[in-house]
């Protein structure tokens, strides 16, 4: 049987489409489609993100300087207290007492003192004078009798008796004297009342201290974080029995790893977001870095500060989320982190473009680099075409299949996930 003419041509005519098809596919096999991005002016934000807790500026714990048993606990966790408010309070019976028997013996001091000074005096000063007049009484007498001895009407044991009279006068006139001068501003008599009354008014003013100190105050206006105290609790010297959070600012710290240390300044804006509340983020500044790293965690401290007063369900030690702000370009020159291939030996880094549809390997030199995107500095220039999927060979011609992308967006679907040159980058973690 042979074929006819048409029968022929159809044949051939479907070997050729069949040889169209198996050439196409072939080559199709040897160029598949990379998916590629055309790179475009941006703004680009760097930032850095980490865990921190709430916390006031300064916390205090309370506890007694005596010891004693629990009378009453005025306040519970939770409870705002003003500067001044009592906390606690321990039995004060005895203390009590004590002052009543200070005061007592401070009044005693003060009689006496105020008597030397008074009727003391003045008795002192009328027996010298009585004395005065008793030795110039003896005097005379003597003189008159030493008259009469040498005229023969007494005989000489009589003026031995006048002298002896005066001689006593004058010893009492001295101790007059001595009495006189005790009960003076400076002298002996009254410094030791003075001493005895100081003494007194001491006693007093540690006896109201011990008793002011069985009432436990709050130092400044303060929020009740703990209370580890009950009613009849026998309480000693050291041991915290309230912690306070006190009024003041509320601040956000956080350890941020040694690594990002030269990304951080003060003054830089952040975002704060409370895990519970992730619909309401908070503004927030760096309010300052420690000057020192924790060796231990190699991390260093962070302190940032809310622009506005803080809200409500802030709560001391919450868990926050912080974003801060760490550089900012208002337009650059950005590719995806997923084009970066290889480093190269004088410091820059390849990546694939598509060069009328053949790759070509070029190298750039990056700036600022965020978690997905680089700024591109020198090596490529606006509209250029940075293939981001795929191993083609350099010098190889490639299918391109543009995806859109913007810095701060995943790649869309199909886009080649990052390689890795991806390595390359000092991408920040949370």
């Amino acid at each position: 049987m042979t074929l006819s003419s048409a029968q022929r041509r159809w044949g051939w005519g479907a070997a050729g489409v069949l040889l169209v098809l198996a050439f196409w596919a072939g080559w199709l096999w040897r160029h598949p489609k990379v998916d590629a991005v055309e790179l475009r002016a941006a703004p680009l934000v760097r930032s850095l993100q980490f865990s921190a807790r709430v916390a006031t500026l300064s916390r205090v714990e309370i506890g007694s300087t005596i010891t004693g048993r629990v009378q009453a606990v005025l306040v519970e966790e939770g409870a705002r207290v003003r500067r001044g408010e009592a906390l606690l309070r321990l039995e004060s019976d005895e203390l009590a007492a004590a002052l009543t028997q200070a005061v007592a013996a401070e009044r005693q001091a003060t009689a006496r003192l105020a008597g030397l000074r008074s009727t003391g005096r003045t008795a002192a000063q009328a027996a010298l004078a009585q004395t005065e007049a008793t030795v110039r009484a003896a005097q005379a007498e003597l003189t008159r009798t030493e008259q009469l001895v040498a005229q023969g009407f007494v005989s000489a044991s009589r003026l031995d008796e006048v002298r002896r009279a005066l001689e006593v006068a004058q010893a009492q006139q001295t101790s007059a004297r001595a009495q006189t001068r005790a009960n003076e501003d400076t002298g002996t008599d009254l410094v030791q009342a003075q001493a005895q009354l100081a003494v007194a008014q001491a006693t007093t003013q540690a006896a109201q201290a011990r008793l002011s100190q069985a009432t436990l105050v709050a130092p400044a206006d303060a929020q009740v974080l703990l209370r580890e105290v009950e009613s009849g609790q026998i309480v000693q010297p050291g041991k915290a029995l309230l912690g306070l959070a006190l009024a003041g600012p509320t601040q956000i710290r956080a350890q941020v790893d040694e690594r990002f240390l030269d990304q951080l300044q003060t003054g830089q804006v952040a975002r704060v977001v409370a895990d519970a509340f992730a619909g309401q983020a908070l503004a927030a500044r760096v309010l300052s870095i420690a000057p020192s790293v924790d060796a231990q965690r190699g991390a260093i401290e962070v302190k940032l500060t809310l622009d506005a007063p803080a809200p409500a369900f802030l709560r001391e030690d919450m868990t926050v989320s912080v974003e801060v702000e760490t550089a900012r370009l208002e337009r650059a020159l950005v590719l995806p982190l997923a084009a970066l291939r290889t480093a190269l030996p004088d410091g820059s880094t390849a990546v694939m473009v598509s060069d009328a549809g053949v790759a070509r390997s070029r190298g750039v030199k990056l700036g600022l680099r965020t978690l997905d995107a680089a700024e591109v500095v020198e090596g490529l220039a606006e509209g250029d075409v940075v293939l981001i999927g795929g191993t083609p060979k350099a010098d190889t011609r490639v299918r391109v299949r543009r995806v859109p992308w913007q810095p701060g967006r995943p790649l869309a679907p199909g886009a080649a996930a990052p390689d890795a040159g991806a390595a390359l980058t000092n991408a920040m973690g949370r």
